[in-house]
Protein backbone atom coordinates (compact mmCIF):
# COMPACT_ATOMS: atom_id res chain seq x y z
CA UNK A 1 0.00 0.00 0.00
CA UNK A 2 3.22 2.17 0.24
CA UNK A 3 4.34 4.50 3.32
CA UNK A 4 1.77 6.53 3.48
CA UNK A 5 -1.42 4.44 3.52
CA UNK A 6 -1.98 3.94 7.41
CA UNK A 7 -1.22 7.50 8.35
CA UNK A 8 -4.40 8.19 8.74
CA UNK A 9 -4.77 5.20 10.51
CA UNK A 10 -1.64 5.85 13.11
CA UNK A 11 -3.42 6.35 17.06
CA UNK A 12 -2.99 9.96 18.03
CA UNK A 13 0.50 10.16 20.31
CA UNK A 14 0.04 9.50 24.61
CA UNK A 15 1.94 10.70 27.33
CA UNK A 16 3.20 8.53 29.85
CA UNK A 17 -0.08 8.38 32.18
CA UNK A 18 -2.10 7.07 29.03
CA UNK A 19 -3.26 10.66 27.97
CA UNK A 20 -3.28 13.06 25.68
CA UNK A 21 -0.81 15.99 25.34
CA UNK A 22 -1.49 19.13 26.44
CA UNK A 23 -2.54 21.47 23.45
CA UNK A 24 -0.15 24.25 22.58
CA UNK A 25 -0.80 27.64 23.30
CA UNK A 26 0.82 30.65 22.35
CA UNK A 27 1.92 32.37 18.97
CA UNK A 28 3.85 30.10 17.73
CA UNK A 29 1.21 27.35 19.03
CA UNK A 30 0.68 26.34 14.84
CA UNK A 31 3.90 27.18 13.66
CA UNK A 32 4.15 24.42 11.46
CA UNK A 33 1.24 25.06 9.55
CA UNK A 34 1.57 28.79 9.56
CA UNK A 35 4.91 28.08 7.52
CA UNK A 36 3.17 25.72 5.34
CA UNK A 37 0.62 28.39 4.65
CA UNK A 38 3.40 30.58 3.92
CA UNK A 39 4.96 28.62 1.48
CA UNK A 40 1.48 28.03 -0.25
CA UNK A 41 0.65 31.69 -0.35
CA UNK A 42 4.23 32.57 -1.80
CA UNK A 43 3.71 29.74 -4.80
CA UNK A 44 0.12 30.56 -4.86
CA UNK A 45 0.44 34.91 -5.42
CA UNK A 46 3.99 33.62 -7.74
CA UNK A 47 1.27 31.97 -10.38
CA UNK A 48 -1.80 34.36 -9.77
CA UNK A 49 0.28 37.04 -10.74
CA UNK A 50 2.84 35.62 -13.12
CA UNK A 51 -0.54 34.92 -15.77
CA UNK A 52 -2.12 37.72 -14.84
CA UNK A 53 0.76 40.31 -15.32
CA UNK A 54 1.49 38.45 -18.09
CA UNK A 55 -1.70 39.20 -19.95
CA UNK A 56 -0.98 42.56 -19.13
CA UNK A 57 2.56 42.64 -20.94
CA UNK A 58 0.39 40.23 -23.94
CA UNK A 59 -1.43 43.94 -24.08
CA UNK A 60 0.96 46.20 -24.20
CA UNK A 61 2.77 43.79 -26.62
CA UNK A 62 0.69 42.84 -29.09
CA UNK A 63 -1.48 46.18 -29.71
CA UNK A 64 -1.02 49.63 -29.71
CA UNK A 65 -1.02 49.45 -26.09
CA UNK A 66 0.97 52.41 -25.80
CA UNK A 67 0.63 55.18 -23.22
CA UNK A 68 0.61 59.13 -23.68
CA UNK A 69 2.14 59.71 -20.46
CA UNK A 70 5.68 60.88 -19.70
CA UNK A 71 6.22 57.28 -18.36
CA UNK A 72 5.83 54.18 -20.63
CA UNK A 73 6.19 51.82 -17.39
CA UNK A 74 2.04 51.20 -16.93
CA UNK A 75 1.40 50.72 -20.90
CA UNK A 76 -0.45 47.34 -20.30
CA UNK A 77 -3.23 49.11 -18.11
CA UNK A 78 -3.29 52.50 -19.90
CA UNK A 79 -3.90 52.44 -23.56
CA UNK A 80 -4.12 54.68 -26.29
CA UNK A 81 -5.12 54.26 -29.85
CA UNK A 82 -9.07 53.95 -31.06
CA UNK A 83 -11.61 53.48 -28.47
CA UNK A 84 -12.36 50.18 -29.69
CA UNK A 85 -8.53 49.33 -28.66
CA UNK A 86 -8.64 50.71 -25.27
CA UNK A 87 -12.04 48.79 -24.19
CA UNK A 88 -10.65 45.90 -25.57
CA UNK A 89 -6.95 45.99 -23.33
CA UNK A 90 -9.27 47.00 -20.13
CA UNK A 91 -11.72 43.69 -21.01
CA UNK A 92 -8.81 41.87 -21.74
CA UNK A 93 -6.44 42.29 -18.86
CA UNK A 94 -9.86 42.35 -16.68
CA UNK A 95 -10.45 39.03 -17.36
CA UNK A 96 -6.98 37.69 -17.41
CA UNK A 97 -6.74 38.61 -13.57
CA UNK A 98 -10.20 37.37 -12.99
CA UNK A 99 -9.86 34.21 -14.55
CA UNK A 100 -6.21 33.73 -13.33
CA UNK A 101 -7.27 33.96 -9.39
CA UNK A 102 -10.34 31.68 -10.27
CA UNK A 103 -8.26 29.39 -11.46
CA UNK A 104 -5.06 29.39 -8.66
CA UNK A 105 -7.49 30.12 -6.03
CA UNK A 106 -9.26 26.66 -7.16
CA UNK A 107 -5.72 24.82 -6.85
CA UNK A 108 -4.73 26.29 -3.08
CA UNK A 109 -7.77 27.05 -1.96
CA UNK A 110 -8.24 24.25 0.78
CA UNK A 111 -5.01 24.49 2.35
CA UNK A 112 -4.05 28.00 2.31
CA UNK A 113 -7.45 29.98 1.55
CA UNK A 114 -5.93 31.29 -1.64
CA UNK A 115 -5.12 34.53 -0.29
CA UNK A 116 -2.67 36.51 -2.66
CA UNK A 117 -3.78 39.92 -1.06
CA UNK A 118 -2.60 41.32 2.29
CA UNK A 119 -5.82 43.26 2.21
CA UNK A 120 -7.54 39.79 2.46
CA UNK A 121 -5.19 38.54 4.79
CA UNK A 122 -5.91 41.82 6.80
CA UNK A 123 -9.50 41.30 7.04
CA UNK A 124 -9.49 37.79 7.93
CA UNK A 125 -7.11 38.44 10.67
CA UNK A 126 -8.99 40.97 11.93
CA UNK A 127 -12.19 38.67 11.89
CA UNK A 128 -10.19 36.23 13.96
CA UNK A 129 -10.22 33.74 10.42
CA UNK A 130 -6.71 33.90 10.31
CA UNK A 131 -4.03 34.22 13.74
CA UNK A 132 -1.39 36.98 13.82
CA UNK A 133 1.18 35.33 13.40
CA UNK A 134 0.12 33.81 10.24
CA UNK A 135 -1.34 37.07 8.74
CA UNK A 136 2.38 38.76 9.39
CA UNK A 137 3.86 35.33 7.51
CA UNK A 138 1.47 35.02 4.49
CA UNK A 139 1.54 38.67 4.06
CA UNK A 140 5.33 39.00 3.78
CA UNK A 141 5.13 35.82 1.28
CA UNK A 142 2.49 37.51 -0.83
CA UNK A 143 4.53 40.31 -1.03
CA UNK A 144 7.42 38.78 -1.94
CA UNK A 145 5.69 36.20 -4.12
CA UNK A 146 4.71 39.48 -6.21
CA UNK A 147 8.31 40.62 -6.68
CA UNK A 148 9.47 37.07 -7.67
CA UNK A 149 6.25 37.16 -10.73
CA UNK A 150 7.53 40.27 -11.51
CA UNK A 151 10.97 39.08 -11.85
CA UNK A 152 9.73 36.15 -13.56
CA UNK A 153 7.52 37.88 -16.08
CA UNK A 154 10.43 40.74 -16.87
CA UNK A 155 13.00 37.23 -17.83
CA UNK A 156 10.33 35.54 -19.70
CA UNK A 157 9.36 38.08 -22.22
CA UNK A 158 10.94 40.46 -24.57
CA UNK A 159 11.69 44.13 -24.10
CA UNK A 160 10.66 45.87 -20.94
CA UNK A 161 8.39 45.13 -18.27
CA UNK A 162 5.27 47.67 -18.71
CA UNK A 163 2.66 46.03 -15.85
CA UNK A 164 3.08 49.11 -13.33
CA UNK A 165 -0.14 50.00 -12.21
CA UNK A 166 -0.89 54.42 -12.32
CA UNK A 167 -3.04 57.16 -12.35
CA UNK A 168 -4.58 57.99 -15.84
CA UNK A 169 -7.60 59.63 -17.47
CA UNK A 170 -7.25 62.71 -15.37
CA UNK A 171 -7.84 61.15 -11.84
CA UNK A 172 -6.40 63.07 -9.14
CA UNK A 173 -4.50 61.21 -6.03
CA UNK A 174 -7.93 61.48 -3.64
CA UNK A 175 -10.03 59.56 -6.73
CA UNK A 176 -7.58 56.89 -7.15
CA UNK A 177 -7.28 56.11 -3.17
CA UNK A 178 -10.98 56.11 -2.93
CA UNK A 179 -11.58 54.16 -6.49
CA UNK A 180 -8.93 51.49 -4.71
CA UNK A 181 -10.37 52.04 -1.36
CA UNK A 182 -13.92 50.92 -2.74
CA UNK A 183 -12.95 47.96 -4.92
CA UNK A 184 -10.79 46.12 -2.71
CA UNK A 185 -13.92 46.39 0.14
CA UNK A 186 -15.83 44.81 -2.27
CA UNK A 187 -13.12 41.95 -2.95
CA UNK A 188 -12.67 41.25 0.57
CA UNK A 189 -16.33 41.41 1.27
CA UNK A 190 -16.65 38.71 -1.21
CA UNK A 191 -14.11 36.42 0.47
CA UNK A 192 -15.53 37.07 3.55
CA UNK A 193 -19.21 36.25 2.48
CA UNK A 194 -18.50 33.25 0.75
CA UNK A 195 -15.20 32.01 2.38
CA UNK A 196 -15.22 33.15 6.16
CA UNK A 197 -18.75 32.11 6.21
CA UNK A 198 -19.74 28.83 5.91
CA UNK A 199 -22.51 27.82 3.89
CA UNK A 200 -23.37 25.79 0.29
CA UNK A 201 -21.38 28.26 -1.91
CA UNK A 202 -18.44 27.84 0.28
CA UNK A 203 -16.59 25.26 -2.12
CA UNK A 204 -17.55 27.37 -5.03
CA UNK A 205 -15.69 30.77 -3.67
CA UNK A 206 -12.85 31.06 -5.91
CA UNK A 207 -15.55 31.13 -8.57
CA UNK A 208 -16.54 34.28 -6.35
CA UNK A 209 -13.48 35.40 -6.40
CA UNK A 210 -12.44 35.21 -9.35
CA UNK A 211 -16.24 37.08 -10.96
CA UNK A 212 -15.86 40.05 -8.47
CA UNK A 213 -12.35 40.41 -9.26
CA UNK A 214 -13.15 40.90 -12.65
CA UNK A 215 -16.05 43.00 -11.89
CA UNK A 216 -14.12 45.71 -10.07
CA UNK A 217 -11.72 45.92 -12.21
CA UNK A 218 -13.54 46.82 -15.09
CA UNK A 219 -14.33 49.77 -13.14
CA UNK A 220 -10.90 50.59 -11.90
CA UNK A 221 -8.45 49.78 -14.29
CA UNK A 222 -9.53 53.22 -16.58
CA UNK A 223 -8.40 55.43 -13.47
CA UNK A 224 -5.93 53.64 -11.16
CA UNK A 225 -4.62 50.68 -12.93
CA UNK A 226 -6.97 48.11 -11.12
CA UNK A 227 -4.72 47.20 -8.63
CA UNK A 228 -7.08 45.91 -5.90
CA UNK A 229 -4.43 44.70 -4.42
CA UNK A 230 -1.07 46.19 -2.35
CA UNK A 231 0.86 43.32 -3.27
CA UNK A 232 0.13 43.46 -7.24
CA UNK A 233 1.19 46.49 -7.28
CA UNK A 234 4.31 46.61 -5.21
CA UNK A 235 6.09 43.43 -6.87
CA UNK A 236 5.92 45.14 -10.17
CA UNK A 237 7.03 48.81 -8.79
CA UNK A 238 10.32 47.45 -7.77
CA UNK A 239 11.11 46.03 -11.07
CA UNK A 240 10.15 49.65 -13.01
CA UNK A 241 10.48 51.91 -9.95
CA UNK A 242 8.04 54.03 -7.94
CA UNK A 243 5.04 56.33 -8.74
CA UNK A 244 5.48 59.23 -6.35
CA UNK A 245 1.79 58.69 -5.47
CA UNK A 246 2.76 54.81 -4.95
CA UNK A 247 0.96 55.17 -1.29
CA UNK A 248 -2.11 55.20 -2.48
CA UNK A 249 -2.24 51.15 -3.48
CA UNK A 250 -0.80 50.82 0.28
CA UNK A 251 -3.39 52.85 1.84
CA UNK A 252 -6.42 52.75 -0.26
CA UNK A 253 -6.82 49.00 -0.44
CA UNK A 254 -5.77 48.91 3.76
CA UNK A 255 -8.84 51.33 4.43
CA UNK A 256 -10.72 48.59 1.58
CA UNK A 257 -9.87 45.71 4.30
CA UNK A 258 -11.34 48.11 6.95
CA UNK A 259 -14.85 48.93 5.09
CA UNK A 260 -15.22 45.59 4.33
CA UNK A 261 -14.68 44.10 7.65
CA UNK A 262 -17.01 46.92 9.39
CA UNK A 263 -19.57 45.73 7.01
CA UNK A 264 -18.87 42.36 7.81
CA UNK A 265 -19.31 42.86 11.81
CA UNK A 266 -22.52 44.63 11.60
CA UNK A 267 -23.99 41.66 9.41
CA UNK A 268 -22.84 39.28 12.01
CA UNK A 269 -24.28 41.43 14.70
CA UNK A 270 -28.05 41.36 12.97
CA UNK A 271 -27.77 37.70 12.51
CA UNK A 272 -28.01 38.65 8.87
CA UNK A 273 -29.22 34.65 8.37
CA UNK A 274 -32.46 35.09 9.62
CA UNK A 275 -33.18 37.97 7.80
CA UNK A 276 -33.83 35.94 4.69
CA UNK A 277 -33.54 32.06 5.63
CA UNK A 278 -32.88 29.05 3.59
CA UNK A 279 -31.46 31.51 0.82
CA UNK A 280 -29.19 28.67 0.08
CA UNK A 281 -30.94 25.65 0.75
CA UNK A 282 -31.82 22.44 -1.30
CA UNK A 283 -34.43 21.51 0.36
CA UNK A 284 -37.46 21.56 -2.39
CA UNK A 285 -40.06 21.62 1.18
CA UNK A 286 -38.05 25.19 1.90
CA UNK A 287 -39.38 26.84 -1.38
CA UNK A 288 -43.00 28.62 -1.81
CA UNK A 289 -46.24 26.30 -1.33
CA UNK A 290 -48.17 28.14 -4.45
CA UNK A 291 -51.77 26.47 -4.46
CA UNK A 292 -53.04 26.55 -8.25
CA UNK A 293 -55.91 29.19 -8.61
CA UNK A 294 -58.74 27.35 -10.01
CA UNK A 295 -61.73 29.12 -11.98
CA UNK A 296 -65.40 29.40 -10.49
CA UNK A 297 -66.54 27.41 -13.92
CA UNK A 298 -63.35 24.83 -13.70
CA UNK A 299 -64.63 24.11 -9.99
CA UNK A 300 -67.96 23.68 -11.06
CA UNK A 301 -67.07 21.24 -13.34
CA UNK A 302 -64.48 19.18 -11.47
CA UNK A 303 -67.22 19.03 -9.13
CA UNK A 304 -70.32 18.08 -11.70
CA UNK A 305 -67.60 15.31 -12.66
CA UNK A 306 -66.52 14.23 -9.01
CA UNK A 307 -70.51 13.96 -8.35
CA UNK A 308 -71.16 12.00 -11.78
CA UNK A 309 -68.57 9.41 -10.50
CA UNK A 310 -70.06 8.99 -7.66
CA UNK A 311 -73.39 8.46 -8.68
CA UNK A 312 -72.30 5.85 -11.54
CA UNK A 313 -70.11 3.81 -8.75
CA UNK A 314 -73.35 3.82 -6.27
CA UNK A 315 -75.87 2.69 -9.16
CA UNK A 316 -73.89 -0.24 -10.65
CA UNK A 317 -72.65 0.02 -14.52
CA UNK A 318 -75.82 0.85 -17.02
CA UNK A 319 -76.58 0.76 -20.68
CA UNK A 320 -74.15 -1.92 -22.63
CA UNK A 321 -71.40 -1.97 -19.57
CA UNK A 322 -74.70 -4.07 -17.63
CA UNK A 323 -74.74 -6.53 -20.57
Amino acid sequence: MGKWSNIAAEKPFKTANGGNPPAKTGIFADIKNDLIAMAGEFIGTILFLLFALGAVQTASTNTSATTSSSSDDQAGTAPTGSDSNRLLTYYYVSAAFGLSLFATASIFYRFTGSIFNPSVSLALCLVGAVKPLRFILVSFAQMIGAIVASAILDGLTPGALVVNVGLSNGTNKAQGLFIEMFTTATLVLSVLMLAAEKHNLTPFAPLGFGFTLFIVMLFSIAFTGGAVNTARAFGPAVIQGFQPYHWIYWLGPTLGALLATAFYIFLKAVKYWQITPGQDSTDASDAPQIHPVISNKSRNRANSDTTAANRDSTNGPTGHQAV
